[in-house]
C-alpha cells in the first residue's frame, strides 16, 4: 500500500467514525449542519476541486461532477426541508471513496506483478580500471567493453561470456524458475541475475539496443494499444456521461412542471429533485470506466508474470479470437539443433567413421559440421588434416591421415563416380567415402521439442481449428516432424516468400471472424510474423527483430506457451464482457427504478460503488494465470 493510499484509508475511517458518532449527538439546525459538514468535507474535498477543475477547463462530464452535484444538491435539499438529514449524501461520497481506494489498490497490485518484470531493469555496469571496479551509467558502456558481473547483480547489458561460470536466474524473462548455467563462449542476455560465480561480459550491443531495455520499453507502451471494447467503452461514456445529466435535468423539471401546467397539482419539486439527484449517483459510470482496462492490464500483467509479454490490449483481444495456428518449424517446434540420429550401412566401425567426418569438416562452421564435430565428442586435433577441398552444394573432400575422405551429399558422390546407397529416414543425409571407397552414410536430424507434441495437444483442447506448418526443408523431414506432432497441415520446401503467399491463402479460406496466428523465431519470419493476423516470436530472448516484428513476444522456447498466452486471452476477454454485461444491466435496472421512484440513494449507492467493486474484483481475476 502506497502513501496516497494510506492517506486515503485514514480519511475513509475518520469520516466513517464522525458519521457514525454524529448519530448519537442530539445536534439540532445550522449546528448539525456544521457538524456534518466536517466528515463530508474531510471525505469529500478533492472530489469537490476535481469537479470545479474539470468545470474550469470545460470538461463537465465525469464521475467528479456527478459526485459533487448528487452530494451537494442531497444537502440542499436536506436545508430546504429542515430535515436535518445528511447521512445520505455523506454516505454516498464516502462509498464512492471506498469504491476509489478499492480500485486503486487493485490496479496497484496489477502493476506490481509488472514491477516484477521490471525489476529487471539494472542500475549499474561494473567496468575493471587499473584492477578495481568501477560502477558506471549502462548507457555509457561502448559495445565490445568487457563488463564484470557478481554474484547476486544483474546483468546490464547483452554479450557474450569470456570469463567464467555461473548460474543464472531468467525467472523475470521467462517466468521460469530452473536456473541456466553460462560458461565462457556463451551468449548471454541482460535482465538475467547472476547467482554463483564471477563472469566477465564482452558487449555487443549498447544499453539502448539490448535486451532489457526492448522489454521494458515493450511493458511500458503495452498501454498505448486500446483494444476494441476499451475503445467502445472510451466512446460510450462520452456520450452516456452527458446524456444522463440531461436525463436528470428533464427529471428534476419536466414532471413537476406537467404536475403544475397539465394537471393542475402541486410541483413537488423536493420528490424530483431528489428522484434526479438519485438518478446522477445511479448513472455514474464508474463500473465501466475502470475495469474494462484494469481487467486488461491485469492480464497483460498476468502473461507478463508467465514470460509472455503481449504488446497491448488489441493484440490481447485478437488473440482470444484465434482459431489458426500456423508454425515456422526450425526453432519452434524443434530445437534448431542438428544431432546425428543415426550411422547407416558403414564400412568400418561407426566410430571411425564419425571420426572422420568430423575431422574433415573441421574447417567448416556450418551447423551441420557442427553437429558431426559434437557427435565426435573429443578435440579436433587440426594437424590431422590437409588439402581442405569444400565444394559448395556438395560437401567436402580432405586428407586426414593422409587418407583422402569425402563428406557430402548425393551430388558429391555423383561427383565422383562412387556408388552410394540412398537412406529412407528423414533428416540431412552425409554420404562418405574413404580412398575412394563408399563407407556408409551418416543421418543428421534437427531434434523436436520435448514439449512439442504436447503443445500441439494443447492448442487442440482449447479450441484451435486448424494447426499449419510452414518449413523451407524436404518434404520427407517436414512430413515427418508433422506426423509425429499431429500437426494437421504440412507445407515444406518454402523459401521466405512462399511463407508469406501460404499465410496469404489461408487468411483468405479461413472463416470471417476467425484470426490466424503465426509462431516463428522472429528473426526469417519477420515478414509473416507482421502478415498474421497476430505474430508470436518464440525463444526469442536477445532477439531483435522478433520484439520488432511479433505482436506477442514469448520470453522462452518452450510452445506450450501458446496454448497458456491464448488461454490467458481468452479469460481476459470473458472477464471483460462480463463486466460490461453485469454493470450496464444493473445500471439500466437501477435508472428505471430511480426515475419511477423505487429507488432511494442506498440503492444508487449499490448500483454506483457496489457495482464498481464486484466489477474490480472480477478484473483482478485476470492477474491469476499460472494454472491455466
Amino acid at each position: 500500500m502506497n502513501k496516497k493510499q494510506k492517506k486515503m484509508l485514514v480519511r475513509i475511517l475518520l469520516a466513517a467514525v464522525l458519521l457514525i458518532a454524529l448519530h448519537f449527538i442530539p445536534a439540532t439546525g445550522w449546528l448539525r449542519f456544521s457538524l456534518y459538514l466536517i466528515p463530508y468535507l474531510i471525505i469529500g474535498y478533492d472530489i469537490l476541486i476535481k469537479a470545479l477543475k474539470g468545470i474550469k477547463n470545460r470538461q463537465i462530464f465525469d464521475e467528479n461532477f456527478l459526485m459533487a452535484i448528487a452530494t451537494v444538491g442531497a444537502i440542499a435539499l436536506a436545508l430546504y426541508e429542515q430535515s436535518g438529514d445528511y447521512t445520505e449524501a455523506i454516505a454516498v461520497m464516502l462509498f464512492y471513496q471506498i469504491g476509489e481506494w478499492f480500485q486503486s489498490y487493485a490496479v496497484g497490485k496489477s502493476r506490481r506483478n509488472i514491477s516484477e518484470l521490471m525489476d529487471i531493469r539494472p542500475d549499474y555496469a561494473n567496468i575493471e580500471r587499473d584492477g578495481k571496479l568501477e560502477r558506471i551509467d549502462p548507457d555509457e558502456v561502448e559495445i565490445g567493453s568487457v563488463i564484470v558481473v557478481q554474484p547476486g547483480e544483474k546483468v546490464p547489458i547483452d554479450g557474450v561470456v569470456t570469463d567464467g561460470s555461473s548460474n543464472l536466474n531468467t525467472s523475470a524473462l521467462t517466468g521460469e524458475s530452473l536456473p541456466r548455467d553460462v560458461k565462457a563462449g556463451d551468449e548471454i542476455i541482460s535482465g538475467c541475475i547472476n547467482m554463483t560465480g564471477v563472469l566477465k561480459i564482452r558487449t555487443t550491443k549498447e544499453f539502448g539496443e539490448s535486451t532489457v531495455s526492448k522489454i521494458l520499453d515493450l511493458v511500458e507502451n503495452a498501454s498505448s494499444r486500446k483494444s476494441k471494447s476499451e475503445d467502445f467503452i472510451s466512446k460510450f461514456a462520452r456520450v452516456y456521461t452527458p446524456a444522463v445529466c440531461i436525463a436528470a435535468v428533464a427529471l428534476a423539471v419536466l414532471p413537476p412542471v406537467f404536475r403544475m401546467l397539465v394537471m393542475g397539482l402541486a410541483a413537488g419539486w423536493d420528490v424530483w429533485i431528489y428522484r434526479a439527484l438519485t438518478f446522477l449517483v445511479i448513472s455514474c459510470p464508474c463500473a465501466l470506466v475502470i475495469s474494462i482496462p484494469l481487467s486488461f492490464f491485469a492480464g497483460i500483467g498476468g502473461a507478463s508474470n508467465a514470460g509472455i509479454l503481449v504488446k497491448g490490449s488489441n493484440y490481447l483481444e485478437t488473440l482470444s479470437q484465434t482459431k489458426i495456428v500456423v508454425f515456422d518449424k526450425t526453432g519452434t517446434l524443434t530445437k534448431g539443433v542438428f544431432e546425428v540420429d543415426g550411422i547407416h550401412h558403414s564400412e568400418m566401425e561407426n566410430a571411425k567413421l564419425l571420426e572422420y567426418a568430423a575431422l574433415a569438416e573441421s574447417a567448416s562452421s556450418h551447423p551441420i559440421s557442427k553437429s558431426l564435430q559434437r557427435a565426435y565428442g573429443k578435440e579436433i586435433d587440426r594437424s590431422r588434416v590437409s588439402d581442405i577441398q569444400e565444394i559448395s552444394g556438395n560437401g567436402v573432400i580432405a586428407k586426414v591421415d593422409g587418407v583422402t575422405v569425402a563428406a557430402g551429399n548425393d551430388k558429391l558422390m555423383e561427383r565422383l563416380g562412387i556408388r552410394y546407397i540412398s537412406c529412407h529416414s528423414a533428416g540431412t543425409i552425409i554420404h562418405m567415402a574413404v580412398d575412394g571407397q563408399y563407407a556408409g552414410h551418416i543421418v543428421i536430424s534437427d531434434v523436436v521439442k520435448p514439449d512439442a507434441e504436447q503443445a500441439i495437444a494443447a492448442l487442440k483442447t482449447a479450441g484451435i481449428q486448424k494447426t499449419v506448418m510452414l518449413t523451407g526443408d524436404a518434404k520427407k523431414v517436414a512430413d515427418q516432424v508433422g506426423s509425429t506432432l499431429g500437426l494437421d497441415e504440412v507445407y515444406s520446401e518454402l523459401l521466405p516468400a512462399g511463407k508469406v503467399e501460404k499465410v496469404e491463402e489461408l487468411l483468405k479460406s479461413k472463416p470471417e471472424k476467425a484470426k490466424l496466428a503465426f509462431v516463428g523465431d522472429g528473426i526469417n519470419d519477420a515478414p509473416v510474423l507482421r502478415r498474421a493476423d497476430i505474430g508470436i516470436a518464440m525463444g526469442a530472448m536477445g532477439s531483435d527483430a522478433a520484439i520488432e516484428a511479433a505482436d506477442v513476444v514469448l520470453m522462452d522456447d518452450d510452445p506450450m506457451k501458446i496454448a497458456k498466452a491464448i488461454k490467458i486471452s481468452r479469460k481476459c476477454l470473458r472477464i471483460v464482457y462480463q463486466n460490461i454485461v453485469f454493470a450496464i444491466g444493473i445500471k439500466l435496472i437501477c435508472l428505471a427504478l430511480g426515475a419511477l421512484g423505487l429507488a432511494n440513494m442506498w440503492l444508487a449507492i449499490f448500483a454506483d460503488v457496489g457495482v464498481m467493486v464486484i466489477a474490480v474484483l472480477n478484473a483482478i481475476r485476470a492477474l491469476f494465470v499460472k494454472k491455466l
